[in-house]
C-alpha cells in the first residue's frame, strides 16, 4: 500500500477514534459488558445441556435398534439351523420347508428371501423369487454367520448343518432392515447404516440429509463383526436460533447503541453535516447549512448562521474580482486584436514596397521578409482564435494556413509547388508555435529555391506511448543532400534552422538520402 494511502487511512482512523460518539459508545459498552457475559454463559450452558440430552437419546435409540435387529437375526438363524440339520439327516422335507416359509414371512416386512442348498449347489428349499447375486458356491458355506452384500444390497444370514452338508441362507432386504432398525417415533433426519470391515450397507438416508453438522453413534450387533451406525443431522442454524443464542449480547449491544444514537442524532450528526457543508464550500457560494440540518441544539444553529454571514461576505468579494477579471480579459483580447492587425498592416506595406521594387534581388528580399511576417501573423491569428477555449494553437489549422500563405507568396516558377499535410488533432502553445512556423517557412522556401517543381509532405504524429510529444516530419525530394543544398545551408539556412531547433529544445535530424527533416515538439495534453 502506498505511504500516502496509509497515512490517509491512519488519519481517518484517528479522527474516528477521537470522536465523542465513539467514546460514549465504548463507555456504555464496557459498563454493560459484565451483565452481557453472564447472560451469554447461561445460554451456552443451556445449549450444552440440550446437546447432551440429545446424544443420550440417540445412544438409547441406536442400542435398541441393534438389539432388536440382533434378536430377529438370532431367531431366524435358529429356525434356519434346525431346518438345515433336519435336511442334512433325513433329506428335504416339503412340509418343513413350508413351515420355515411361514415363520420367516411373519418376520419379513420388506421382501426378504431364504434358500437351502447342499454341497453340490442344488437348491433343496427356498423362496419362489430368484436368489440375489453376490454369493458363489464356496461363499455359501462360509463360516461367517452374517455378511453384507452392498452391491445387491442385502444382509445375508447363514446357518450350516452340523455335518456341513447343507447350508440355509436368508437374505434381508433394505426395506426389512429399515423396518427393524428404525425405532418408534424416529425423526426424518436420521441415517442408519451397517458396516462390516470395509463393507457398508446404507439402510436409510433422508433426502434432506446432505450438508450441515451431525451426530453419529454406533452399536455392535450379535454377529460381532457387524456394526450398526446411526447418524442424526443437527437442526439447521436459523436466524431465530442464533438470535435466541446471542440474545444477551444483542440486548447488551442495543443498550449501548441506543445511548449512542441519541447523542449522535442530536449533537454529533448535525456537526458532521455542518463540517461537510463547509468543506464542500466553493468561493462565491452562500452557505445555507441550516436548511439541511434539523437539531434542537441552539449553539449549532448559531454556528451555522455565522458561516452563512461569512460566505455572504466572500461571495461579494468574489463577484467584484470576477468583474475585474472580465475587464482584464477584454483588455487582453483587444491587445491581441491590435497586434494581429499591426502584423497584417506590416505585411501589406511590405507587399506594396515589393511591387514598387525593380531589382530582382530586392523583390526576393521583400518576399523573404513577407513570408516571415506572414508566418508570425498566422501563428498569432490561430492563437487569437483559440484564446476562448484555452486549448492552444491547433497544429493542423496552423500548417494548413501557413502552407496556403507560402504558396501565395512563392516565386512564379514555384506556384505549383504541392504541400501535403498529415497531422493528428493536436494543439501546441504559442512558444512552440512560433519556432515551428518559422521552421516550416525556412524549409519550404529552401525546397522551393532548390527544386520548385517537386512537392513536400508535412506530418505531425504523436510519439508511440506518449501524449505530450509529437514528431514533426518535413519530407521533400528538394531537401535531399546535394552540393547546391549544402551551399544554401552554409550560406544562411543552416544557422537559422539550428537556432530554431534550439528554441524548440530538440535536435533537428536530417536524412540527406530521403530529404527528411524531423524534430520532436511538445504538445498540449
Amino acid at each position: 500500500m502506498p505511504p500516502s494511502v496509509t497515512a490517509s487511512l491512519l488519519r481517518k482512523l484517528n479522527a474516528v477514534s477521537h470522536s465523542t460518539g465513539v467514546k460514549m459508545f465504548l463507555i456504555l459498552t464496557l459498563a454493560l459488558l459484565p451483565l452481557g457475559l453472564i447472560a451469554l454463559a447461561a445460554s451456552l450452558q443451556a445449549i450444552r445441556t440440550t446437546d447432551l440430552e440429545k446424544e443420550a437419546l440417540l445412544r438409547v435409540a441406536v442400542t435398541q435398534s441393534a438389539r432388536k435387529l440382533s434378536a430377529d437375526l438370532a431367531s431366524d438363524r435358529t429356525a434356519l439351523l434346525l431346518t438345515a440339520n433336519a435336511f442334512a439327516t433325513s433329506g428335504a422335507d416339503p412340509a418343513m420347508c413350508a413351515r420355515l416359509s411361514v415363520f420367516l414371512a411373519s418376520h419379513d416386512r420388506g421382501g426378504g428371501r431364504y434358500y437351502i442348498h447342499d454341497r453340490s449347489g442344488r437348491r433343496l428349499c427356498g423362496s419362489p423369487l430368484p436368489e440375489p447375486a453376490g454369493l458363489s458356491l464356496s461363499d455359501r458355506f462360509d463360516d461367517a454367520a452374517a455378511q453384507l452384500l452392498p452391491d445387491s444390497p442385502y444382509l445375508v444370514s447363514r446357518a450350516r448343518s452340523a455335518n456341513g452338508a447343507v447350508v440355509a441362507i436368508a437374505y434381508y432386504s433394505r426395506g426389512y432392515l429399515e423396518a427393524m432398525t428404525n425405532p418408534a417415533g424416529s425423526s426424518q433426519n436420521r441415517q442408519i447404516s451397517l458396516h462390516q470391515g470395509r463393507r457398508s450397507l446404507l439402510i436409510t438416508r433422508p433426502a434432506s440429509f446432505a450438508g450441515g453438522h451431525s451426530t453419529t453413534l454406533s452399536a455392535r450387533l450379535d454377529p460381532p463383526d457387524i456394526v450398526l451406525t446411526m447418524t442424526v443431522r443437527d437442526p439447521p442454524v436459523t436466524i431465530a436460533r442464533m438470535l435466541s443464542l446471542f440474545l444477551p449480547l444483542v440486548m447488551w449491544f442495543a443498550a449501548a447503541a441506543i445511548g449512542w444514537f441519541v447523542v449522535n442524532r442530536l449533537l454529533i450528526r448535525p456537526l458532521v453535516l455542518l463540517r461537510r457543508t463547509v468543506a464542500a464550500y466553493q468561493p462565491g457560494e452562500v452557505l445555507e447549512p441550516m436548511r439541511r440540518i434539523r437539531t434542537p441544539a441552539q449553539e449549532i444553529v448559531a454556528l451555522g448562521n455565522t458561516f452563512r454571514e461569512i460566505s455572504e461576505d466572500v461571495a461579494t468579494h468574489e463577484a467584484e474580482m470576477a468583474e475585474s477579471l472580465e475587464t482584464q480579459r477584454k483588455l487582453t483580447r483587444e491587445v491581441h486584436h491590435r497586434v494581429k492587425n499591426n502584423l497584417q498592416i506590416i505585411a501589406s506595406l511590405i507587399n506594396l514596397h515589393a511591387r514598387s521594387a525593380h531589382d530582382a534581388e530586392a523583390v526576393e528580399a521583400y518576399a523573404t521578409i513577407q513570408r516571415r511576417v506572414d508566418a508570425l501573423s498566422v501563428v498569432h491569428r490561430n492563437h487569437y482564435a483559440e484564446l476562448e477555449e484555452h486549448r492552444g494553437v491547433g497544429v493542423r489549422s496552423l500548417i494548413s494556413e501557413l502552407s496556403a500563405s507560402l504558396r501565395g507568396t512563392a516565386p512564379a516558377e514555384a506556384r505549383r509547388f504541392g504541400i501535403q499535410i498529415d497531422s493528428d488533432n493536436l494543439h501546441i502553445s504559442q512558444d512552440v508555435a512560433v519556432p515551428v512556423a518559422f521552421l516550416l517557412t525556412e524549409l519550404v522556401e529552401l525546397a522551393m529555391l532548390s527544386n520548385p517543381r517537386t512537392a513536400m509532405r508535412i506530418s505531425v504524429q504523436l510519439e508511440p506511448g506518449r501524449t505530450d510529444r509529437a514528431v514533426l516530419h518535413i519530407l521533400s525530394p528538394a531537401l535531399r543532400g546535394s552540393p547546391d543544398m549544402t551551399a544554401r545551408l552554409e550560406e544562411r539556412y543552416g544557422r537559422v534552422l539550428t537556432g530554431l531547433s534550439r528554441q524548440l529544445r530538440a535536435p533537428l535530424d536530417h536524412d540527406p538520402e530521403t530529404g527528411d527533416y524531423a524534430i520532436v515538439i511538445t504538445v498540449l495534453e
